[in-house]
């Protein structure tokens, strides 16, 4: 029996040979292997020959960051620790930073989308809507995705940073020093008009984890069941979590569908309200080139489910969804995982919501002509 043992070791050593062989050629790990292969000589050559020292994490998160923007997607990122833990506190709705909305535009410019918050750093700095950021700490930002640009503006309250910026009429360099402060972002915002008295007004900046609750506590300020009408404004609002989207929605459409979402495989999942409609009244919605991503899956829907009539200009147009992973030592992966589609099933990636009725938006200091609009619109829908 003993003298049978090597021959059986000898077979399933050619069985797991044959195997490898297959799955090296028909699975197309091969070439995986070899890409391997060449990425560990190179750090066996930067270890052992290079004139100049070494740092292993600095070659690691090099190598990573390098993968990721190899696959030329602007909204894949390789997240480090840092940023990966200010995504999570941007994501709560309350951070040091310096108070501005920003969106990347044309040319990949990272923009200032909206007038600094009120008592913020920026604003008291003078930084204004449509000042471009170049430079951040003398660091160069051109070609930078919007999350990592933002990062760098943030950090610990009191501490200080200097942004370089291009505003138009002023061919120089303009060098702005900013003190960071604890910013808590103001999601909804919300008043009565004064032009008529019978219209509520709601402004969302972003949609973060407390959007939902801040836009009820809104509604309720306002005494929304004692007006006759009301405008939802996501001009300028650059998106976040799609919970939040949904659940704003849910407060605006009947019970059904917001949002299908498709991943790579063809497979849809769909997102619907609850059914707990709160908000039965005319509802004109405001939207912009910068309202993107959340923002335009509630203007999606909202226009897909005859909910109300959008005004303004056509959205930024994108799509595609990202999930976060996240990754051993505190870093994180933003991974572009799937595409949304509204309710009617419009692909809106790169083409953007148009909205029922186009208006140009206002010369700098000028009456804000999308508003004036919106209200006439809502007036038409009285009783």
């Amino acid at each position: 029996m003993n003298g049978r043992r090597p021959w059986r070791a000898a077979l399933i050593g050619i069985l797991v040979i044959g195997l490898f062989y297959y799955a090296y050629n028909a699975l197309g790990i091969g070439s995986t292997v070899h890409q391997l292969g060449r990425i560990y000589q190179v750090i066996h050559y930067l270890k052992t020959e290079s004139l100049y020292p070494v740092d292993i994490n600095a070659l690691a998160e090099g190598a990573m960051q390098g993968m990721v923007k190899s696959m030329k997607d602007p909204y894949t990122v390789y997240l480090t620790p840092a940023e990966y833990g200010d995504l999570n506190t941007r994501i709560s709705g309350r951070f040091g930073g310096v108070g501005v909305v920003v969106g990347i535009r044309e040319g990949n410019q990272l923009t200032i989308a909206a007038p600094p918050y009120t008592g913020t750093p920026a604003e008291r700095a003078g930084l204004k809507q449509g000042d471009v950021i170049v430079v951040i700490d003398g660091r160069d930002i051109s070609g930078l995705d919007a999350d990592s640009a933002v990062a760098l503006m943030r950090g610990e309250p009191g501490t200080k940073l200097v942004l370089g910026i291009r505003r138009e009429g002023q061919p120089e360099l303009i060098e702005v020093p900013i003190v960071r402060d604890i910013i808590n972002i103001p999601t909804v915002q919300g008043r009565v008009l004064s032009e008529d008295s019978r219209i509520g007004y709601i402004a969302i900046s972003n949609f973060s984890q407390t959007t939902g609750a801040d836009l009820r506590k809104e509604l309720e300020k306002i005494n929304y069941r004692g007006l006759k009408g009301l405008i939802l404004d996501l001009r300028n609002n650059p998106g976040g979590e799609l919970g939040a989207a949904v659940e704003v929605t849910g407060n605006f459409v009947p019970k059904g569908p917001v949002v299908r979402i498709v991943d790579r495989n063809g497979q849809e999942e769909v997102h619907s309200t609850d059914g707990k409609q709160t908000v039965h009244l005319p509802l004109v919605v405001l939207t912009n080139e910068m309202s993107a991503s959340a923002s335009e899956i509630v203007a999606g829907a909202i226009k897909d489910r005859k909910a109300g009539i959008l005004v303004g200009k056509t959205t930024y147009g994108k799509g595609v969804v990202q999930v976060v992973y996240p990754l051993t030592d505190g870093a994180g992966l933003k991974l572009t995982t799937s595409k949304y589609l509204t309710p009617d099933g419009n692909d809106i990636d790169k083409r953007g919501v148009v909205p029922d009725v186009t208006v140009e938006p206002p010369a700098s200091g000028q009456e804000d002509t999308q508003l004036a609009k919106a209200i006439s619109v809502v007036q038409s829908q009285f009783k």
